[in-house]
């Protein structure tokens, strides 16, 4: 997990993006799964249906935008990663699955490889097919894609847009020193803190931030435009 340092590169891709991802360290796992796909708009919206929970004012304000300005079909938005989840909805979503959100070293691992990619599908920058990145709309539209896409830049394992489109939770708390004092065997992040962890890079991000080893955190209640979930078991 994690980057060593390098100073001969300042602006290089395979340098660290802060020192949050250092120092660099080789952890052992035990055996897990990991969904391929992001958790998708439908299937968050039925688990608000079934647990008789009203989606939030964001979510309701984006989805009457886009289908009545926008003429988006159902279809086409059904199939949008999740968004604005709290961490909290992301951890009963997939418990009601029989899974759960993976550790950061879970997700770092499906994202990398047994080699340690810099990105999910090797050492190329980010380019368009690759990711969902550095996109912009004046009305904050989330220009996303369907989360059943993205064979391109697919993990080693897989698993798609681990890079890019939608910025994922994990169930870690986002210790920014941790990866000093983390254990060698299953590490399961800080103890406590004010952020838990997100990986992955949303729409919105610069290349850097989609290197699998890049690291960031938020608030558990937070809603956001660029934060969804996957789940593992």
């Amino acid at each position: 997990m994690g980057t060593n340092m390098k100073h001969d590169d300042l602006f290089g891709m395979a340098t660290q993006f802060d020192d949050t991802e250092q120092p660099q360290r080789r952890i052992w796992l035990d055996a897990f799964e990991m969904d391929r796909d992001e958790v998708s708009l439908s299937e968050y919206l039925a688990f608000l249906r079934d647990q008789h929970l009203a989606p939030s004012e964001e979510l309701r304000e984006l989805i009457w935008h886009v289908v009545t300005v926008h003429l988006l079909p159902d279809y086409v938005l059904a199939r949008w990663p999740a968004l604005y989840v709290t961490w909290n909805e992301a951890v009963e979503f997939c418990r009601l699955q029989g899974k759960r959100l993976p550790t950061e070293g879970e997700w770092e691992k499906a994202a990398r490889g047994t080699d340690g990619n810099l990105f999910p599908w090797g050492s190329k920058p980010p380019a368009a097919g690759l990711a969902v990145f550095g996109q912009y709309h004046v009305h904050q539209i989330p220009l996303v894609a369907a989360v059943n896409s993205g064979e391109e830049g697919e993990s080693p394992y897989g698993a798609r847009h681990m890079a890019g489109n939608i910025a994922e939770w994990v169930q870690d708390w986002f210790g920014i020193d941790y990866y000093v004092t983390m254990p060698e065997r299953n590490p399961q992040g800080a103890k406590t803190s004010r952020y838990k962890s997100v990986r992955g890079g949303s729409w919105k991000s610069n290349p850097v931030v989609l290197r699998s080893a890049s690291r960031n955190g938020a608030v558990p209640d937070q809603r956001a435009a660029t934060i969804g979930f996957r789940c593992a078991k």
